[in-house]
């Protein structure tokens, strides 16, 4: 259970807390996915359960070899569940879920130490599960601790994020990202880390799964549209089809890169002709954050992207649209 090494001092921020013994009861650790947190929390679960703890956990006690099987009887996690159907995970953590964690944890630690509960995501909490969980965060039991994962802390509702102290994942620096990817592995980091905006997680993974391709392709209809050389329904359609949310996440940053490019004078990711309107330029990156997260939600893809891909050509100068 490696902690990234740009996560170092939020893990010395944790290991100062637990020696001070000021570990609180619940810990929210948010930022975007692709950072760690996951791998930090995991850390700190066995951590806070080892028998002979250090600044790590040991890996060979009886609790640490629990942790690592699964099966320890003081650790429990919640997260998303298949459907009745069994095959497809539920777009939500419910309140059943979160009432029968708070049972567990009423009950006596079995090793006499902490009880862990991880709760991730935590932003898929629905209402009803949230409000349930404010008891529990509100009269702990000893030695409780809750950690509470986040990749979009503004879904939380504010009672929850009052409860917890935070622990905010940020972006590591360029340098520190690139010779994390390389140890991975990684051919053409560089490229990968520029499509992730910065983020090595994700860099890693749009590497290895054909992310970079699917950006390629973003490009091509994001530049062609500009010229009108394609059709706002025919792409708006293909979108839909597969990977809605990460090529209009794409789209979004591409726009934003575009803007920041032509600011300084310099040539952007799509090539464009010169943007007049840097204002409705913001305005659309919005409405594509704002469509992405309405992707999440049985709604008609199609359309909403059809919607933001015509309000993208609206943008183009017009003696391109002549």
């Amino acid at each position: 259970m490696n902690v990234a090494t740009w996560n170092g001092p939020l893990w010395n921020n944790v290991l100062e807390r637990r020696r001070r013994g000021a570990m609180p009861h619940a810990l929210l650790l948010a930022g975007p996915a692709g950072l760690g947190k996951r791998a930090f929390a995991a850390a700190l679960a066995a951590l806070l359960l080892c028998e002979r703890p250090a600044d790590v956990a040991c890996g060979r006690c009886r609790s640490c070899l629990l942790v690592a099987a699964g099966s320890h009887p003081d650790r429990a996690e919640v997260k998303l569940e298949l459907r009745d159907d069994g095959k497809t995970l539920r777009s939500e953590i419910t309140v059943d879920q979160i009432r029968l964690l708070s049972q567990r944890l009423s009950m006596t630690a079995q090793f006499g130490g902490h009880q862990l509960a991880l709760i991730d995501p935590a932003d898929l909490m629905n209402t009803a599960a949230a409000n349930a969980l404010l008891k529990t965060l509100e009269e702990p039991g000893a030695g409780t601790v809750l950690l509470l994962i986040a990749d979009q802390l503004s879904r939380l509702p504010a009672t929850i994020r009052s409860r917890c102290q935070r622990l905010d994942f940020l972006l590591p620096n360029a340098a520190e990202a690139m010779v994390w990817l390389k140890s991975q592995g990684i051919e053409g980091a560089a490229q990968a880390l520029d499509a992730a905006a910065g983020n090595p997680g994700l860099a890693l993974e749009l590497a290895r799964g054909g992310g970079l391709a699917l950006r390629t392709e973003v490009v091509t209809d994001l530049a062609q549209l500009w010229v009108y050389k394609a059709s706002p329904a025919e792409v708006a359609n293909r979108w839909a089809k597969a990977d809605a949310e990460r090529r209009t996440w794409f789209a979004a940053q591409l726009a934003q890169a575009e803007a920041a490019a032509q600011a300084r004078g310099a040539r952007g990711p799509l090539a464009l002709t010169a943007i007049s309107d840097f204002n409705k330029l913001a305005q659309w990156f919005r409405d594509a954050g704002r469509v992405r997260e309405q992707l999440r939600t049985p709604v008609r893809s199609e359309l909403l992207l059809l919607e933001l891909l015509l309000a993208w050509r609206a943008l183009a100068p017009a003696v391109r649209r002549a």
